[in-house]
């Protein structure tokens, strides 16, 4: 069956997950697609664009959108990331506010919560991390404060409480046509998904020290070969980056080729743009 073609009683469209940053939405993206169409990490806005992901099944096609976390901006690129966010939850059938079962509660998850529509969804998610006696303190305290349409404890990292939340979701959706193709699980570009898991390999390996100041882009594409430049801003966050001896380069080359096909080239490239995160022209430059 091809898309726009779909059977009687077809649900399908479009589920943004908003949230503030850290709460785990990446994470959940790819929990309830079974597959990885996010990059993960526990640094707050590694989700810099809109992602999209798609759970096809027999009986209905939802197309999650995974957004940047909410913030209080201190830069043009947090201003950026802010109204990409916002963006997304217009004009879509359902948005679901997540929220960490780990987490009180905070001024945060109010702020996003009152740009949410009524009928939105609250997932309390990190119940993992949680007992069960902190999840349900926190679905109360949710219902109470976000006063929201419904409310639905999951883990992420385990899969506990994602299929329930998938089915809820896709009989909230109105009957429709499929907007993908069944074998597409994500429409993000090659080159910007490679970019993403170099990008996510080096928050990984250099921790705290860079993580904002990062930025990479695939620059040339000649299969098996693929030039990735990756962006910082100050001469002293190159030296982390390439490492003692090219250290910290060749790990973040191994852990990226690994989700590679097999034969890949991968060229990493470090070079400073001062001040990218503040610069308009950089920013459009990257696609922010």
């Amino acid at each position: 069956m091809s898309v726009g073609e779909a059977p009687a009683g077809f649900r399908s469209g479009f589920v943004t997950l908003v949230g503030r940053p850290n709460v785990g939405k990446s994470t959940l993206l790819n929990a309830l697609l079974g597959a990885k169409v996010s990059i993960v990490s526990d640094k707050p806005q590694t989700t810099r664009t809109e992602v999209r992901g798609v759970l096809n099944r027999p009986d209905g096609q939802i197309v999650f959108v995974d957004t940047p976390g909410i913030h209080k901006p201190r830069t043009l690129l947090g201003e950026r990331l802010n109204r990409t966010a916002g963006n997304a939850i217009g004009d879509v059938d359902v948005v679901c506010l997540v929220v960490d079962a780990s987490a009180p509660i905070g001024r945060g998850d109010r702020f996003v919560a009152e740009r949410c529509p009524p009928d939105a969804v609250v997932v309390v998610n990190k119940t993992d991390l949680a007992s069960p006696a902190e999840v349900l303190e926190q679905l109360v305290v949710a219902a109470a404060q976000l006063d929201l349409s419904a409310y639905f404890p999951v883990s992420a990292a385990t899969g506990d409480g994602v299929p329930a939340l998938a089915e809820h979701l896709l009989v909230r959706l109105p009957e429709g046509p499929k907007y993908y193709p069944d074998d597409m699980v994500t429409d993000v570009p090659e080159a910007f998904w490679v970019a993403e898991l170099v990008r996510e390999q080096l928050l990984a390996v250099t921790h705290d020290e860079v993580p904002h100041s990062v930025a990479t882009r695939v620059t040339e594409w000649e299969w098996p070969r693929i030039r990735c430049e990756i962006l910082v801003e100050r001469d002293s966050q190159k030296g982390i980056v390439i490492g003692r001896r090219g250290g910290v380069l060749k790990q973040v080359g191994i852990e990226v080729r690994k989700q590679l096909p097999a034969g890949a080239y991968l060229e990493l490239f470090v070079k400073v743009d001062k001040d990218w995160q503040r610069r308009p022209r950089a920013l459009d430059r990257l696609g922010y």
